[in-house]
């Protein structure tokens, strides 16, 4: 059995005058990896909002296996109140702890039980009800009872930042806005946290107790430096509350008993004092905060105050030119004020999957780091294993907006991303090491500062190992530097003075000059009815080269991305054609790209071949979308073909969506497009409707009306078997016109 450091006797050091002996001790053993599902159970107005339902984890036990394989010897998991017990505790359903509690001790996974996430009970409770507490405690007697083998508990998460979203600023039930509910939920939790653990422990007095809070730290001008040091001693409560500090010398007693609560229930927590075994810390980008009194430089949303001075609430990251608190900082300023044993217990950041791995590594190599310099760093927590929804609303409303995590729920199965190999190496202490991980994360780049607007542009490293991008002079060549630009991730985009993707000799020797870790083959022969006259060359840039160009890669071991058309299909599906639908094309340039699947997969088993369709962007003047608007702008009529359904793919989606797969090391066919198939007429009027013109100037005609050269398929929307990874259409279009203007 491997052992776990939770598993191992927690010494209590403070960090002052820590003898050899136990410093030694501490830098025994690596820092831990630990793993979580995003399991919130929130409540708004009479309605619950459940991410295990959301994200399947409720109905898919299999997905614990996938998660052992990573290496996690520790697991936050949930056993939650409202989800076992939603009424009389005589009649709650164990059946799904039963089954998945026991399979985690199975795969030999430590199960760290929660069981309130940002929740407030069932519905016979809330967060400000007086016997909140005593009921949970009786909870968390009746789950130690069933499982007595169970060492580690966390019964309430993140409790001020619960009590904040629910009895502050109104967001969770019961929807308080002032603060004494604030400080009512607070206290009603911790004692919640006391008393299950005292019930906890009368049946196994070795239980543990790993209490999580987030602790963002907050920023301001020198005007609101009281309010910023307010909010900065508020965030410690609930952890001085469960350590019994909060005594007379404390600087919020006389705060508390001014707002109306009584000595009796402050001394309370100093006669039955629950310090946490392990200090769990949650740290996110948008935790920490920046108060500026300077409102127009803000939008009026981020507007708000205390009553004595107006003041925008922002990201400090989007301001502070020093950049963020960090990991590091945080755990040190932790480590310093309880000397206890403290863990990272959620890390997860909602980007692209560059950034994602950049943000785990900066968090592991802080805990790691502060370990060896003899702070008691235990683990560090890969987050929202499953990913999240909505938490961009706070959980407020359901709209289906899903950020991937550790692995990605879009497709058929939970599919692994790069985080998933990251964590397998770290999980055996092992090093992990990534192209992209040479760039520092968005928030070390000064593209963050947001307010006010920044001019200055920062420079990538001079990567010794860049992307290499053919096709300079075309639209997705551009789009793909454009956007390894914005995400941190070096580039050169090549001409074809630069390579000749026709010639072996030129392939072979720019590659290994230029030693990319991957290339990204944007070049081809476009012109679909030109084609029909220039076969030959058509299948030499688009055959050829794509099959050169993948040959050379898998001999250089250098990731190859290449893209296919839509036109590889004849048009007689009625439903969009997935990857594993037969190819027919009725085109000479369809045909140079269904021969150019077959050899780059053949050539290279490692090749991500992106079947793709329609491109629309807000970065060229001769995509359909904006030839459509320009000539509507004239009051001209703009004539569409009615009888050929495509899915149209905005470029931004798809060239992100490719650069996530591969980093993800992902391979073999894809079908990217945005979701819905429509015909050329319909986008058009779609597109008139949006930006005020009168879809009667689109007019409708048929595609052999166009007198096009090259026979043409009328149905080719495009779906996938493999993952649904591009938004809406509807949703896309929206996106292109904000970034028109």
């Amino acid at each position: 059995m491997r052992t776990s450091i939770i598993s191992q006797p927690l010494e209590r050091w403070h960090p002052h005058g820590r003898t050899q002996i136990a410093n030694a001790l501490v830098q025994k053993s690596e820092v831990e990896l630990w793993a979580g599902v995003e399991c919130t159970v929130n409540r708004v107005g009479d309605q619950y909002f459940d991410q295990l339902k959301r994200n399947g984890h409720a109905d898919r036990i299999t997905d614990l296996d996938l998660f052992a394989s990573l290496g996690v010897t520790a697991i936050r998991y949930p056993v939650l109140w409202e989800r076992i017990a939603p009424g009389d505790l005589n009649q709650a359903d164990w059946s799904w702890a039963d089954q998945r509690l026991q399979r985690l001790r199975e795969l030999d996974i430590e199960p760290i039980v929660g069981l309130v996430h940002h929740g407030s009970g069932p519905d016979h409770t809330s967060l400000i009800d007086p016997a909140f507490a005593q009921k949970l405690a009786e909870f968390a007697q009746a789950v130690a009872t069933r499982y007595p083998w169970v060492r580690h508990y966390t019964p309430i998460n993140e409790p001020l930042t619960t009590a904040r979203f629910s009895g502050l600023y109104g967001h969770w039930y019961p929807h308080g806005q002032d603060p004494l509910t604030f400080v009512r939920a607070l206290l009603n939790q911790c004692q919640a946290i006391v008393l299950s653990m005292q019930t906890i422990r009368q049946i196994n007095p070795e239980a543990r107790l790993i209490q999580t809070e987030d602790l963002g730290k907050v920023f301001s001008t020198p005007l609101l430096t009281y309010q910023a040091d307010f909010e900065n001693e508020r965030r410690w409560l609930s952890f001085d509350l469960l350590c019994g500090r909060v005594d007379r010398t404390h600087s919020f007693w006389n705060e508390l008993c001014g707002m109306g609560i009584l000595e009796s229930d402050l001394e309370w927590f100093l006669e039955n004092s629950c310090p946490p075994d392990i200090f769990g810390i949650n740290h996110y980008l948008t935790s920490d905060r920046f108060l500026d009194e300077r409102l127009d430089r803000y939008p009026s949303q981020l507007h708000g105050g205390n009553g004595r001075h107006h003041y925008a609430d922002v990201e400090a990251v989007r301001v502070c030119p020093e950049g963020i608190f960090g990991h590091h900082n945080l755990l040190k300023e932790v480590w310093e004020r309880y000397g206890r044993s403290i863990a990272l217990t959620e890390v997860h950041l909602g980007c692209t999957r560059e950034e994602q791995l950049r943000w785990f590594k900066e968090a592991w190599d802080a805990a790691d780091q502060l370990r060896k310099a003899g702070a008691d760093i235990r683990a560090v927590t890969a987050w929202s294993l499953l990913g999240a929804y909505d938490w961009n609303t706070l959980l407020t409303q359901s709209e289906g907006s899903y950020e991937p995590g550790v692995f990605d729920l879009r497709s058929p199965t939970p599919r692994p991303t790069a985080l998933a190999e990251m964590l397998r190496h770290l999980g055996n202490y092992q090093d992990y090491t990534h192209p992209v991980l040479q760039e520092l994360g968005w928030w070390r780049r000064a593209q963050r500062l947001t307010y006010p607007r920044t001019q200055r542009v920062d420079k990538m490293h001079a990567s010794e190992n860049p992307i290499a991008i053919t096709g300079a002079t075309g639209t997705l060549g551009r789009a793909f530097a454009r956007l390894c630009e914005m995400r941190g991730i070096p580039y050169r985009l090549l001409t074809r003075q630069d390579l000749d993707i026709t010639q072996s000799e030129s392939v072979t020797q720019v590659l290994a000059d230029l030693k990319p870790w991957a290339v990204i083959n944007t070049a081809g022969y476009v012109r679909v009815d030109d084609a029909e006259h220039h076969s030959h060359l058509c299948r030499q840039i688009n055959t050829n080269g794509a099959a050169l160009l993948a040959k050379a890669c898998a001999e250089q071991d250098i990731a190859f991305v290449t893209f296919s058309s839509d036109l590889v299909f004849d048009g007689t599906h009625t439903a969009p054609y997935v990857e594993s639908d037969r190819v027919a094309p009725l085109n000479v340039y369809g045909q140079s790209k269904a021969i150019a699947e077959r050899w780059v997969l053949n050539l290279n088993a490692r090749a991500l071949v992106i079947r793709t369709s329609a491109f629309f962007g807000p970065w060229d003047d001769y995509n359909f979308l904006t030839i459509a608007r320009r000539t509507l702008a004239d009051g001209q009529p703009f004539f569409a073909a009615e009888d050929a359904v495509i899915s149209p793919t905005y470029v931004p989606d798809l060239v992100n969506a490719t650069l996530d797969l591969l980093i993800d090391q992902e391979c073999g066919l894809w079908h990217l497009a945005n979701l819905g198939a429509i015909s050329w007429a319909e986008f058009a009027r779609a597109i008139a409707r949006l930006t005020g013109f009168e879809p009667s100037q689109v007019e409708a005609c048929s595609t052999e009306s166009l007198g096009l050269t090259a026979p043409r398929p009328t149905y080719t929307a495009l779906t996938s078997e493999r993952g649904i990874l591009l938004p809406s259409l509807e949703g896309a279009i929206e996106q292109y016109l904000q970034a028109c203007g």
